[in-house]
């Protein structure tokens, strides 16, 4: 394979582009690198392959999605997990999976919060380093994402995100630096957003000076697909590779910027030695997938991550019990998420399949439309009567496939009206009823006092049937402990008022007090806190200890606790211990996790667990020296079932460290005034971004706003493919909307070049009939009838036309 610095500048920058939509670009002794999207389930599409990317997939494995793996706390469960799909992409030749996702869920509305595993970063961190492990064994790439800052889908393509030093770096950085510095990802996904202004595929400071610099990464940057905005800047920034493949539509620029000397030849050499790099770490594979084996294994892992909310003893049914099935997800599942991540299974176990293979027919009623669940009085009705006649009732709902999506966040906590009134329903003739969620993140149960037993499935992936059945009949334990938490009521989110924010700009002023770390703080209390989840077995904590009681900054500790099954059934518990810093040098929240332990015991069985607590757990980021600092003074370490249930509190002493800081304890733990913002951005709070005069990075719906945009935007319309699944085809048609201009250029397969773009919002900007009538031959060129003439009018010449 030749070296980046043996080939002509113009090989050079062909090697920063893809060549189509999952390949990237081969040369003479140079092989081209499949991609293929694959968080938990790959989705390897025909060469015939559509520019979206949305089109029709090959069958594969349709694992747990993150949500479901996190609740397990189980990095060994984590690595098999990864393993089992690495498997699976050698299989079918893919290179490097486009996965996992890590981002930090800050608020439970994100619509892609099913994908991401926590809002905690070093569960987040951890478990997807574990995935990584052992999908890299495989010799098949990891590409984590989306870096960085991208927690949410609302405007995600061109959204700034406004937050303090301190936060990006123990929150949203935190995750990434834990895989990168554990893992060795081959590559790093940039996010669609801004952070402070710059697009993070152009922001030198997170990719080369963070990510290359202090984290020592050696590993592929490529952009999110379609999220390269300047590729000139991007690769002065340190991105690598942009996907997909657009045709040659920066190849140019970049060129241009080389031979002027606006871009450093060497930035550029750099960059396609690391494309080489990528494709020489691929070896050739002789390998088969065992996906009988593999749904199994799935079954285990949606198992493991079920989360037992409450349980008054009717769990595990008892043999022999009368058992009704009400609600239409146990006869149709909804196993994943909508979006990239969307996965074609092998096949698709429910509960009702799952039971009636073991002899068991229990009566049902679907109790409601999975896909609309509009309100319907008689499907209530109908599955009362199912129920009163069954000693146990289990009543399936959740959220139907149209509430979750990469595309766009929720706007509500609540399930569906007819969910809600169907549990309601039965419970008012029924006091042993088993509740079973199917969700991808938080929902309020305004209910939650009235049913027997509460089960969280999250979502199960293709298997997820059969996981389910086993936990409710007692085949294998509900493992899962919760990795986020359930707010009572969105008043009780801390980020709530600045989600998702405006069209170019969201502040994160609720700061550090994400998730349970403002439940704990505030003294907030949650329907069901994070950590979470009941056992069908009993568990003994005792003999708490620390390795030290006193330690120098910069030095770790290591908590030991002994655990004892008491009960008569085999299980596992997740042993918590969370940092509470005592020493009043800095503003913190109450209570973080520092650290955990699972462990799986045998009726009367029992084992020490250690728990290791690292010197980062104990540190803040410190801005006065842009590094990591350490309090001197007094600590708590907190072993706990869950974030709100503590066992035992071990004190902790650390010397030799800081005495102040620049962010000391105040009373007020949110950043909600401009005035603490600003002191704790260290600068003013910037302007949005103005929407005029329109550019390259301008949204389809903002040009909307012009008679150029609008037709612009129905021809696009035309373009775009349609797509079979709803689902798939309400994401296209509100990506089409929130899409920048330069993104459609990059998806059109050609069609468009940046002249073309430049004079459309030239058209847009009111600035000639002349741009006007280009804009509109080349719409003509593209056989959509009748556009030309009504373009040319529709531009008079003046600004906002």
């Amino acid at each position: 394979m030749p070296r980046a610095d043996e080939l002509p500048l113009r090989d050079q920058v062909r090697l920063l582009s893809g060549a189509s939509h999952w390949h990237t670009r081969a040369l003479p002794g140079v092989r081209a690198v499949k991609l293929a999207d694959g968080p938990h389930g790959l989705r390897v599409q025909p060469d015939a392959e559509d520019h979206l990317g949305l089109g029709a997939s090959e069958p594969a494995t349709c694992f747990p999605p993150a949500v479901t793996l996190a609740s397990t706390w189980d990095e060994e469960l984590a690595t098999a997990y990864g393993a089992a799909l690495g498997a699976e992409a050698a299989a079918q030749g893919v290179d490097v999976v486009l996965g996992p996702g890590l981002n930090l869920k800050r608020h439970p509305l994100g619509g892609r919060n099913f994908e991401y595993f926590s809002e905690d970063p070093l569960v987040s961190g951890r478990m997807a380093a574990a995935v990584v492990t052992g999908l890299q064994s495989q010799g098949v790439g990891a590409c984590v994402k989306h870096f960085a800052v991208n927690n949410q889908e609302g405007h995600r393509f061109v959204v700034d995100a406004i937050l303090d030093e301190r936060t990006l770096r123990e929150l949203y950085l935190s995750s990434f630096e834990h895989v990168i510095r554990q893992a060795r990802p081959w590559a790093v996904m940039s996010s669609y957003n801004r952070v402070l202004g710059t697009p993070a595929s152009e922001n030198r400071r997170l990719l080369t000076e963070i990510l290359r610099g202090e984290w020592a990464y050696d590993g592929l940057v490529m952009s999110d697909w379609g999220g390269t905005r300047d590729r000139v800047a991007a690769v002065a920034a340190g991105m690598d590779l942009e996907m997909p493949g657009s045709h040659g539509l920066f190849d140019a620029e970049v060129i241009a910027a080389v031979e002027r000397g606006s871009l450093a030849g060497r930035e550029v050499t750099a960059s396609a030695q690391r494309v080489l790099d990528l494709a020489g770490r691929v070896q050739p594979r002789d390998v088969t997938a065992d996906y009988d084996a593999h749904h199994d294994f799935a079954a285990r892992v949606a198992a493991a991550g079920t989360v037992l909310l409450t349980n008054d003893g009717v769990l595990p049914l008892a043999p022999g019990e009368r058992l009704a099935v009400v609600g239409a997800f146990a006869d149709r599942p909804r196993f994943q998420g909508g979006g990239s991540s969307k996965v074609e299974p092998t096949r698709v176990s429910s509960l009702l399949s799952a039971l009636r293979s073991r002899g068991i027919d229990p009566a049902y009623a679907p109790g409601y439309d999975p896909a609309h669940s509009a309100p319907n009085r008689a499907l209530i009705e109908a599955a009362v009567e199912v129920a009163r006649d069954a000693e146990v009732v289990v009543v399936h709902v959740g959220l139907p496939a149209r509430f979750e999506s990469e595309g766009w966040d929720r706007d509500t906590l609540a399930l569906p009206t007819q969910h809600d009134e169907l549990v309601e329903a039965i419970c008012a003739v029924h006091d042993r009823v088993v509740v079973v969620l199917t969700n991808g993140s938080p929902v309020v149960l305004p209910w939650r006092d009235r049913p027997a037993a509460i089960v969280e499935s999250y979502l199960g992936g293709q298997a997820g049937g059969e996981g389910l059945a086993r936990v409710l009949l007692g085949e294998a334990e509900p493992g899962g402990r919760l990795a986020e938490s359930f707010p009572a009521s969105l008043d009780m989110v801390a980020s709530d008022p600045w989600f998702p924010g405006a069209a170019r700009q969201v502040q994160h002023r609720e700061g550090l007090f994400v998730g349970y770390r403002h439940d704990v703080s505030a003294g907030v209390e949650p329907a069901y806190a994070f950590g979470h989840g009941l056992s069908y077995t009993t568990f003994e904590w005792d003999e708490c200890a620390l390795s030290a009681e006193e330690v120098e900054a910069g030095a770790g500790v290591t908590v030991q606790v002994g655990v004892t099954n008491t009960g008569t059934r085999a299980g596992s518990d997740v042993v918590q211990v969370y940092r509470a810093d005592r020493s009043g040098v800095v503003q913190r929240p109450e209570r973080e996790l520092a650290g955990w332990a699972k462990v799986h015991l045998e009726p009367g069985e029992s084992r020490v667990v250690s728990v290791a607590v690292d010197a980062r757990a104990i540190a803040f980021w410190d801005v006065r020296i842009d590094g990591w600092s350490t309090p001197s003074g007094a600590y708590e370490l907190l072993i706990a079932r869950s974030s709100a249930s503590v066992v035992a509190s071990l004190p902790l002493s650390v010397v030799g460290g800081v005495e102040d800081s620049a962010d000391p304890p105040r009373s007020e733990l949110l950043a909600a005034s401009d005035e603490e913002f600003v002191r704790l951005l260290g600068h003013r709070i910037p302007a949005p971004e103005s929407v005029r005069p329109f550019t390259r990075d301008s949204t389809m719906e903002e040009l909307a706003e012009t008679r150029v945009g609008r037709l612009l935007f129905k021809a696009i319309t035309k373009m775009a493919p349609v797509e079979e699944d709803p689902l798939d085809q309400e994401m296209v048609e509100r990506s089409l909307r929130e899409l920048p201009l330069r993104s459609v250029a990059i998806f059109s397969a050609g069609k468009f070049r940046l002249p073309t773009v430049d004079l459309i919002v030239a058209a847009a900007n009111g600035d000639g009939r002349r741009a006007a009538r280009v804009v509109a031959r080349v719409l003509r060129r593209l056989a959509i009838s009748g556009v030309e003439r009504t373009l040319v009018r529709s531009a008079p010449g003046e600004p906002g036309a």
